[in-house]
């Protein structure tokens, strides 16, 4: 295996987050390579066939696999996707069981109502950073959506702070800092409502994930520790606010194509779909995923040690040009015949949702997604001032270099 002789490799993948293994790998001229992160040797991979591996249960695990600095910020500590085997599937399928198509709709619902709210004040405003004014939509949604109760006067302090939770997770300065108070902030909000509930002074409807999490027992049958809950029901509400880092890829897309938004215009059937399906594949979002092997096993000939670190490249294998004709361009019709594999289009991670650690999310994002494109397309006008559109690549997650503005902002029938 190729071994990349730099003392830490953590400077040039914060430099890089996306490219860094892909540049790489041509490099050495292979799909992985071994070098140091954080001073742990490290394994990274990339594309179609390396994804398949890195999904299999048997020889990868997830705990003690993600860098502190992530799981202190960006995933919480203790949550499900820290967890393996019994453990993990049990409480994964708690998050799957709210996952259904009446609930996922649901969340699509509330999501258009707040934003036909926010448009109102849109309106009178001379210009909207989309990114920024999307977050305070997705959270006012996502936290109905729960049943967290959300006064008006909190509503920007907690988007912001569950932002920061992804915004600054992988910065070096102190946006760092501030993402791990923003954790602390959040864990202990949402902790408080946990015990209101278990005390019978907090009384959200018997389906709402705020009570099937509050009340969750582990395989033992115990009720999990508040701050656990706290990081569990995060996980619904930070990678839902989330989502407004591709709702900002979706208005840059029509922007950048306006020939995808003339066929959604004319309502195409199937369209929307393959165009969201697109968005998430073209565009950066999340760069990459960690595991640990679980027992030592050679595979094409290279060693994987017992215990090593490994990283699988989201971003490259999205890019893969293997799995993607002509990857760098945006193409919708690619996925007239994509042939549905969990290993070639993985912006939110792999395999299987039921068993294994792909996000229980995915379906929300799309879900939202379409709600979103259909939203801009047909019930808003607006016009796109001159602005730096340059996707920042450095930046982690990556975003138009101006959050994408608009101006002009009135709502249309």
């Amino acid at each position: 295996m190729p071994r990349d002789a730099s003392f830490d490799l953590a400077p040039d993948l914060l430099r890089a987050p996306y490219e860094f293994i892909g540049d790489r790998c041509r490099h050495y001229g292979t799909d992985l390579f071994e070098g140091r992160l954080l001073l742990q040797r490290t394994i990274f991979m990339r594309g179609r066939e390396a994804a398949r591996l890195f999904y299999d249960q048997d020889r990868f695990m997830r705990g003690g696999a993600m860098p502190e600095p992530i799981r202190a910020t960006l995933l919480g500590k203790g949550g499900v996707q820290g967890l393996d085997d019994a453990a993990h599937r049990h409480r994964k399928q708690m998050f799957m069981a709210l996952m259904t198509p009446a609930r996922i709709a649901q969340l699509g619902e509330l999501t258009a109502a707040a934003l036909r709210t926010e448009v109102e004040r849109w309106a009178r405003m001379e210009q909207v950073v989309l990114y920024d004014a999307m977050q305070e939509v997705l959270t006012r949604a996502v936290c109905a959506w729960c049943e967290v109760p959300l006064p008006e006067a909190d509503v920007a302090r907690r988007s912001r702070d569950l932002a920061l939770m992804f915004d600054a997770a992988g910065a070096v300065s102190a946006r760092h800092w501030q993402s791990r108070l923003a954790r602390w902030r959040g864990e202990g909000w949402i902790a408080e409502l946990v015990r209101q509930v278990r005390a019978g002074h907090l009384d959200p409807p018997a389906q709402s994930p705020l009570r099937a999490i509050a009340l969750h027992r582990d395989l033992k049958g115990a009720l999990l520790p508040r701050r656990i809950v706290a990081v569990e029901l995060l996980n619904l509400l930070r990678p839902t606010v989330a989502i407004a880092v591709f709702l900002t890829f979706i208005a840059h897309a029509l922007h950048r194509h306006p020939e995808c938004r003339r066929r959604l215009e004319a309502g195409e059937a199937g369209y929307a779909e393959m165009f969201v399906q697109e968005v998430r594949r073209f565009y950066p979002f999340f760069p990459a995923v960690a595991a640990r092997v679980r027992h030592g096993f050679e595979w094409q000939g290279y060693r994987f040690p017992r215990g090593r670190r490994v990283i699988l490249d989201l971003y490259g294998t999205n890019h893969d040009p293997r799995s993607w004709e002509a990857p760098e361009e945006f193409r919708p019709e690619r996925f007239l015949e994509w042939d549905g594999s969990p290993f070639n289009l993985i912006p939110q991670g792999g395999g299987d949702h039921d068993l294994g650690h792909r996000c229980a999310g995915e379906w929300v994002t799309i879900e939202l997604m379409k709600v979103v494109t259909g939203f801009l397309v047909r019930h808003l006008a607006y016009e796109v001032p001159e602005q730096d559109l340059r996707i920042d690549m450095a930046r982690l997650p990556a975003l138009p270099r101006s959050g994408f503005v608009i101006s002009r902002v009135r709502p249309q029938a």
